[in-house]
């Protein structure tokens, strides 16, 4: 569980703000899942929605979405990330594969976290934020996301990442303003299973 504990350059929980906002959030709470779930809460309503606000900067390292307040849903989750480990909780980082237009081509990657739970084990949440038709909440140990799996070329990857995708820090990097990081969100190709019929 190291590794889901670890602060590094994007999930850079050993900062100041982040130590001091992790230990008020989880201030008289004792079992995991209630800090947890506060963690959760506080970014999912506290930090805005890059897209959906049409807000700059892009952010990326979890100190950096703190500070401007708003974020993608990948540097929400680097920020939800961070808030879990400096409270001593393993998280970690999970993508989906989305269509953008919930209508086939194109797709993009949606960043979620992985908390590890005593009582549960791991268990998703996405913190991006609710809007309509979007509601996603904090009820282990059962799931409720942003977004469902609906397209045959959409994918929930079952790996627990300890750090952002390369392609997904790339994006956030090279792109100064969030209309350009919506114009090139990252993406993966999946690769399917084939099976012969005999």
């Amino acid at each position: 569980m190291e590794k889901y504990l670890e602060s590094s350059k994007y999930i850079d929980w050993k900062t100041p703000e982040i130590v001091s906002l992790a230990k008020r959030i989880a201030s008289n709470k004792e079992i995991d899942a209630e800090i947890a779930k506060a963690c959760f809460v506080w970014v999912r309503d506290n930090i805005k929605h890059s897209s959906d606000y049409k807000l700059n900067p892009v952010t990326c390292a979890a100190s950096d979405v703190l500070k401007q307040g708003t974020g993608y849903c990948y540097a929400k989750s680097h920020l939800l990330a961070a808030l879990l480990r400096a409270n001593g909780i393993p998280a970690g980082l999970c993508y989906q594969r989305l269509s953008i237009y919930e209508n086939g081509a194109p797709y993009c990657l949606h960043g979620l976290n992985a908390v590890y739970l005593n009582d549960f084990g791991w268990y998703r949440i996405d913190a991006r934020g609710n809007k309509e038709g979007v509601n996603a909440q904090f009820t282990p140990p059962t799931e409720k996301l942003a977004f469902p799996i609906v397209d045959s070329n959409e994918s929930d990857f079952s790996e627990i990442w300890h750090s952002p995708l390369p392609v997904v820090v790339d994006v956030l990097g090279k792109y100064k303003t969030y209309d350009e990081v919506l114009s090139n969100l990252p993406d993966i190709d999946i690769v399917k299973n084939s099976i012969n019929n005999q």
